[in-house]
């Protein structure tokens, strides 16, 4: 097994940033920090399928929050470790294990994959300790396996179907074939959507499933254009969903008759691969670098560091991290019970998410957008690549609490 090596950052005062970012820090000093300092931990993939959507760019965008925040909270400093889990559960849980028990870890605010961000948040709660996510998209992280200590800060499967699967149903696209992941990731996508469809009166004609990693998946497209499905959801994520994207392009499908929805494609992702592959490919995140003033100001300091535009993810981590630091500050403690109760108290309100707040099912609940991959043609400039199509407001998007079967909620 490899041992992760992890990349520690001690943040200090940037003064400069401090500027760009006015209202973040604070500089009270005092209350209960335990061993002098508050430790974030990001699990993340820094050299796997998934690196580009998260990894070095995730871990950078925590790092801005820390700096723009000035450092310190509760006159403590604030340090961050990032580990590589090499996307296996069992590295990720061991990872988690040492950082709570001797690594002195106050919270784990980012695990990227499914399987190992479901592994973590148990292991987070078995230890008291907050998990926060906004790499991983289970529904399940919040539905029958949430916790106390956990939340999904970003968006997960039920909020990807209801913006995409409902929108394209109505308008036109009723008939469904999914490619589909075989692991816990893709079969809550898959479910999701397809419950998401039929509900608005389509149909599901099908679905092929392939491994994590595939090389060839032609034979998998063939079988959703055989379908003759008006929609074709892509339900798996990073390269996997890259390369299904890339591969329907030489097949002649993009730009073709059937709507091609890659379910979980980053805007990381159409960077990669460019318009000429992706044009037309409907999208659902709650964040756009373009967006609106807000976005465009926080998402080019970012490109400052990492040459390159922001996806949700790290745009949520971002948010996220700062939410954290301002719950600490708000408790006087980073004791995980009062830091918990001050960030469902506190709502979330700046450059990624309006008016979201976090409920007690651990869904931070806010906005989603519907966009559409822009043409070559109707694209003005280098990252030029979103046109909104529709907003849906987070109480439509995420699952109604009437819904959930998580046992934290009171029905």
């Amino acid at each position: 097994m490899n041992t992760p090596y992890p990349i520690r950052f001690a943040a200090a005062v940037a003064a400069m940033l401090l500027v760009a970012a006015p209202g973040l820090a604070q500089t009270g000093v005092g209350g209960k920090i335990s061993n002098g300092t508050v430790k974030i931990g990001l699990l993340l993939d820094m050299s796997g399928p998934y690196a580009a959507q998260n990894g070095p760019g995730s871990a950078s965008a925590a790092k801005m929050a820390v700096e723009d925040f000035g450092g310190k909270v509760l006159g403590a400093p604030i340090e961050v470790v990032v580990a590589d889990h090499h996307d296996s559960a069992d590295q990720a849980a061991e990872i988690a294990r040492s950082w709570f028990d001797r690594e002195h870890v106050d919270a784990i605010l980012d695990v990227a994959g499914s399987p190992q961000a479901q592994i973590v948040q148990r292991i987070g709660d078995t230890r008291k300790k907050i998990v926060s996510i906004s790499a991983a998209r289970a529904t399940r992280l919040t539905n029958e396996a949430c916790t106390p200590y956990g939340i999904v800060y970003n968006f997960d499967t039920y909020a990807i179907a209801h913006t995409l699967g409902q929108s394209l149903v109505r308008r036109g696209a009723d008939t469904w074939f999914f490619v589909t992941v075989d692991n816990t990731f893709g079969y809550d996508l898959e479910t999701d959507t397809a419950s998401v469809v039929t509900a608005s009166g389509g149909r599901v004609l099908g679905h092929a499933r392939h491994p994590l990693g595939v090389v060839d998946f032609s034979s998998y497209l063939l079988q959703a254009r055989h379908s003759q499905a008006k929609a074709i959801g892509i339900a798996n994520a990073g390269l996997d969903t890259e390369n299904t994207v890339k591969q329907a392009a030489k097949l002649g499908m993009i730009p073709g008759p059937q709507v091609i929805a890659p379910l979980s494609l980053a805007f990381t992702g159409v960077a990669n691969l460019g318009l000429a592959t992706t044009q037309g490919l409907v999208i659902a995140e709650p964040f756009y670098w373009d967006l609106n003033d807000a976005t465009r100001a926080w998402s080019k300091r970012f490109f400052a560091r990492m040459s390159k535009m922001p996806n949700s993810s790290q745009a949520a981590l971002y948010s996220s991290v700062t939410h954290y630091l301002k719950a600490v500050a708000a408790a006087g403690t980073d004791a995980s019970e009062p830091v918990m109760r001050e960030m469902r108290t506190m709502p979330v309100d700046d450059f990624f998410a309006h008016n979201g707040h976090i409920r007690a099912d651990g869904a931070m609940v806010h906005d989603m957008h519907l966009f559409q991959v822009k043409t070559p043609a109707e694209s003005t400039g280098a990252w030029d690549f979103y046109k909104l199509v529709e907003t849906i407001a987070g109480d439509v998007a995420f699952r109604p609490l009437s819904q959930s079967k998580c046992p934290l909620v009171k029905q």
